[in-house]
């Protein structure tokens, strides 16, 4: 079996890595040249007006890439009884769908039926990254948009209550490393969390404990005040780090000091090479800086067979 394990993930690293190949980022150089300033002029107006669009968009490319590969189709609208993977319980707080539409309005102006949605939602995770204080990058593009979108895929999102082996193979499946699932949780850096994707680390942890025992006490009883056992707030819950509209290392400092949110953050403490990698990123920002960007452009290039058309309207399937 472990043999069978080993060939399927040197299959998926291979089938990556010719997927990298075959993105490029002069792949509109000649179609549509201007497409990286007019995604990032949408991002910037929509950030000017709300905060927390940058985090929106990034864990909405992630939440795209992780089902069937990054081809836009977290955007599509459900239709009938088919029920699409926006709408999936795991999917349901994603938000800022507007900014990658009226990106997609503005490209149809000047390059109609060129730039596909992915890739649009590719180049506005960057910018929100960068526009949040973080690195900027070339991202390659030449995606294709997915005709199939299922909230019952969802499912195979990496859930916050993870250990590190369950984290290890929902990365590995992809093509992705240790390393990588280090660097991208990174992204935690921006964002907020619900009270119901912590709420299992603060109230009857364990039959003796209330709350994680590896989370700080104070913390704990702080994350305990904002979100009751029988919280009734829907909004209720709590930033991912101390900083979290800048882009920065905080997010490794604090779950060295027990700070952290998820069960998923605190299991990258449990394995040796995780660890290390925190620290290293806790104690570098540049270092993790440029882990980030190489993690992202190894993420955002997952694809499959089934992306093939460029939609006109992000929303639906023509």
């Amino acid at each position: 079996m472990a043999g069978i394990a080993t060939v399927m993930m040197l299959i998926t690293t291979m089938h990556l890595a010719s997927l990298v190949r075959a993105l490029n980022v002069n792949y509109y150089e000649n179609t549509c040249p201007h497409v990286d300033s007019i995604v990032a002029a949408s991002v910037h107006k929509a950030t000017m007006n709300d905060k927390t669009v940058p985090a929106a968009l990034l864990r909405m490319h992630f939440h795209d890439c992780f089902i069937r590969g990054c081809d836009a189709s977290v955007l599509l609208e459900s239709k009938g009884k088919t029920i699409a993977e926006k709408d999936g319980p795991p999917n349901i707080s994603l938000h800022a769908f507007y900014v990658i539409d009226n990106a997609k309005k503005a490209l149809e102006e000047v390059c109609p039926g060129v730039v596909s949605c992915a890739d649009i939602l590719a180049l506005a995770a960057r910018d929100a990254v960068t526009l949040s204080g973080g690195p900027n990058w070339d991202v390659p593009k030449g995606r294709k948009d997915g005709r199939i979108s299922m909230a019952t895929e969802t499912r195979q999102l990496p859930a916050p209550t993870f250990n590190i082996s369950q984290l290890q193979q929902s990365f590995s499946q992809r093509g992705l490393s240790l390393e990588d699932l280090v660097a991208l949780s990174g992204g935690h850096t921006l964002g907020f969390a619900h009270c119901s994707s912590f709420q299992n680390r603060i109230h009857r942890f364990s039959p003796k404990q209330d709350i994680d025992p590896s989370m700080k006490a104070s913390f704990g009883s702080r994350l305990r005040s904002i979100c009751p056992s029988h919280n009734k707030v829907k909004n209720a819950g709590s930033s991912l780090d101390s900083s979290s509209t800048l882009f920065d290392n905080a997010y490794y400092k604090l779950l060295l000091q027990g700070e952290s949110i998820f069960s998923s953050d605190e299991a990258l403490l449990t394995h040796p090479t995780t660890k290390a990698l925190v620290s290293k990123f806790a104690y570098s920002q540049e270092e993790f800086e440029r882990a980030f960007v190489k993690s992202m452009i190894k993420m955002s290039s997952i694809t499959n067979a089934e992306q093939q058309q460029i939609r006109l309207d992000c929303k639906f399937v023509r």
